[in-house]
């Protein structure tokens, strides 16, 4: 698949090595749909993972339930090829909100599921609805300020090297103002039932920042964990928003830390974009 392609239809983006006998890792990123953030992980991930990371496309304006759709049949595309091992779903931030949405649509179909600072607390944050609701009055000259001032709400800033820093505000600016007003919509909107998230009987990870400056994750993971049957809370002492940024957050490790893993190995890393 070329990059042209991916502006076209969501896809995952795939590790250079790709691993069919181990467990599947699903990641679904934050608001910008990049999935490009997730470079810095990719390594501790393919000790033990086949590393799948969505894409969505820039101009994406689809719904929960088209999203949720476009996951579940990259899912089952790569079944086609390994069928037979366990996939582990990790959603963070507004992928947070997609993982629990394509959850409860095939609760059968995940092993596993790691939620990572979910946005699904949007609406406790007043100001940031009202905020969303009034960005379509600024100009899109003044966009690239605006991401530059949302730096230190998103992230521990001291705690994320000056190449993730920057690929960060680079990711941040690269997503069109049309979209991220699209997404904004989708958080402000965003419910699920809570029956069928109760049906969700697998293990369920839950990981705060609790420096987390943009959304009250730790009180909303908090909530999520009074929901599901069977989950597990980690909170991140001195993290914030995008916690997997910071430079001593290594997700395999907190995963291997809370028995959250099934399978070792000791693999390359890197991301590339695969049909």
């Amino acid at each position: 698949m070329t990059i042209s392609e991916v502006e076209l239809n969501p896809c995952f983006l795939t590790p250079k090595r790709v691993q069919p006998e181990y467990p599947l890792l699903v990641y679904l990123p934050g608001m910008d749909g990049t999935g490009q953030l997730l470079r810095s992980q990719t390594a501790g991930l393919e000790a033990g993972f086949d590393v799948r990371c969505l894409a969505l496309p820039r101009k994406d304006l689809n719904s929960w339930d088209v999203l949720s759709k476009s996951v579940l049949d990259l899912i089952d595309a790569e079944l086609e090829k390994s069928s037979q091992r366990p996939i582990y779903l990790c959603g963070e931030s507004f992928g947070g909100c997609l993982a629990m949405k394509v959850a409860i649509q095939a609760p059968e179909l995940f092993k596993r599921i790691i939620l990572i600072n979910p946005a699904s607390s949007f609406h406790l944050r007043p100001w940031l609805s009202w905020a969303s609701q009034l960005t379509y009055l600024v100009p899109s000259g003044l966009y690239d300020v605006g991401a530059l001032a949302l730096l230190p709400f998103l992230s521990s800033l001291p705690r994320i090297s000056r190449s993730d820093r920057h690929e960060l505000l680079k990711t941040m600016r690269s997503v069109p103002v049309e979209t991220v007003l699209w997404r904004l919509s989708l958080l402000r909107e965003f419910e699920i039932d809570q029956e069928q998230l109760r049906r969700l009987t697998q293990p369920v990870l839950l990981i705060a920042g609790a420096s987390d400056r943009l959304l009250p994750s730790v009180t909303e993971v908090k909530r999520i964990a009074n929901i599901l049957p069977n989950t597990k809370i980690v909170v991140l002492p001195n993290c914030g928003h995008a916690c997997l940024l910071e430079q001593d957050i290594n997700l395999y490790d907190i995963l291997k830390d809370n028995d959250f893993l099934e399978s070792k190995a000791d693999i390359g890393t890197g991301l590339e974009v695969r049909g």
